[in-house]
């Protein structure tokens, strides 16, 4: 008699579904929130404590294999290229919705309740404050060791290269430290794996949390913006992400499939870091070499985050046609570029996508303090914009190995399938 064994993605969408249902049973119960909470941000810290080690030594060991800084200033600039293009097409996709749509026109705001941001603003003002020269000084770190304290991926990521770089440069010298942190990312996604299991307590616990915290209720004044919002993510993955899939000869229901536990499981803790080892896995097991996989997703988890332009972009001219500002063609396109240079330029802030909008407004004369009544719902919104964010990273992998003429698929289609 063959076993039932349940999936890792059927156990996360178990824990997403009864997760909703007790939030909304103890909808507004501090008690509970009390409870769950805890349980769900042990997931949360597991997670984050093996992301780091991942990308330092994955990135090491893949320049290091590399060996060639001409091929990796190629890989790099590549795919800084693609990440600013579908960037560019998913402001352009967000505020064509929102202009089609008109999800802020006609709405009362006195029905809508504000949302205290004074932590986003004092975040944007000290943002404000550094240049573009500075942000890029920052990629290079003074300490990597702090940097790595500090979980800031862009230092780590450029230190994790250049350090590859050196070991391949000192030939068999470096074999021992190679070897070193080939055991560490072996090590670490044994232990990926090992935490994953813990996985749809932590969905459970955080989606009870969201539900009781929020509900349902809070969406319905600010309905039509979710709904544009969530329609035109759907939207995007099917359609824009589909079309680049098809371009490169791939499949992009076929990505979904593959990457479905890490979609559910993005999706209801709204934090991308919680399947950055698996993304990078999976995505080598569907044929992208180590190499590309491993330097393309995390890079990308700081450049190429489509879902949350695209909402950034329906969020401006929400809170636009809400005070009845008429943004002409030349201020959408300033927008436009002023939300590709914001959203680059800081990667890793908390509460990114509220800063960038922030610092977005000041440039095209909008009121800051229209944040405050989408504050309320930013969770249930983030939950969306980070599983397309998962989505186009996975891709962005393949499409950078089908364009450097890598992509090595595995003989069997759906072996990766099963063993998501």
């Amino acid at each position: 008699m063959k076993k039932f064994k349940l999936s890792l993605a059927s156990q996360i969408f178990i824990g997403l579904v009864l997760g909703i249902i007790v939030g909304g049973i103890f909808y507004g119960s501090e008690t509970a929130q009390s409870i769950l909470q805890p349980m769900g941000d042990l997931f949360i810290r597991l997670i984050k404590m093996i992301v780091v080690p991942i990308v330092l030594s994955t990135i090491i060991v893949a320049i290091a294999g590399v060996g060639d800084i001409k091929s990796v200033g190629k890989l790099g600039g590549k795919s800084l290229a693609y990440f600013i293009g579908m960037t560019l097409v998913a402001i352009a996709v967000g505020l064509v919705s929102a202009n089609i749509f008109q999800p802020g026109a006609g709405l009362n705001m006195e029905t809508l309740q504000q949302s205290d941001i004074s932590n986003y603003v004092e975040t944007n003002e000290a943002q404000e404050d550094k240049s573009i020269a500075d942000t890029l000084l920052h990629i290079v770190p003074t300490n990597p060791v702090q940097a790595m304290v500090e979980g800031d991926m862009l230092a780590i990521i450029f230190f994790a290269v250049v350090f590859g770089l050196g070991i391949a440069a000192v030939g068999d010298i470096g074999k021992p430290v190679l070897r070193f942190f080939e055991g560490t990312a072996k090590a670490m996604f044994y232990v990926t794996n090992l935490f994953m299991k813990y996985a749809p307590i932590g969905v459970f616990a955080l989606i009870g949390v969201t539900i009781s915290k929020y509900g349902f209720s809070s969406l319905i004044p600010l309905g039509k913006l979710a709904i544009t919002v969530y329609g035109t993510m759907i939207f995007f993955v099917i359609v824009i992400l589909g079309l680049m899939a098809k371009f490169v000869g791939f499949s992009i229901f076929k990505l979904l499939k593959i990457i479905k536990g890490e979609l559910l499981l993005a999706f209801s803790t709204a934090s991308s870091e919680t399947v950055l080892p698996r993304i990078m896995e999976k995505m080598e097991q569907a044929g992208s070499p180590k190499h590309i996989a491993s330097f393309v997703i995390p890079t990308g988890y700081s450049f190429n985050l489509d879902g949350s332009v695209l909402y950034q972009a329906i969020a401006s001219l929400f809170i636009a046609q809400m005070f009845g500002i008429e943004l002409s063609i030349v201020q959408q396109i300033t927008l436009m570029l002023v939300l590709m240079v914001t959203s680059k330029g800081m990667a890793g802030v908390p509460g990114v996508s509220f800063v960038v909008l922030l610092a977005t407004f000041s440039t095209i004369g909008l009121p800051p303090e229209g944040l405050a009544f989408i504050a309320g719902i930013d969770r249930i919104l983030d939950m969306g914009r980070t599983a397309v964010n998962v989505v186009g990273n996975s891709l962005a992998a393949i499409v950078i190995a089908k364009w450097e003429g890598q992509f090595n698929p595995p003989a069997e289609a759906e072996e990766v399938v099963k063993a998501s």
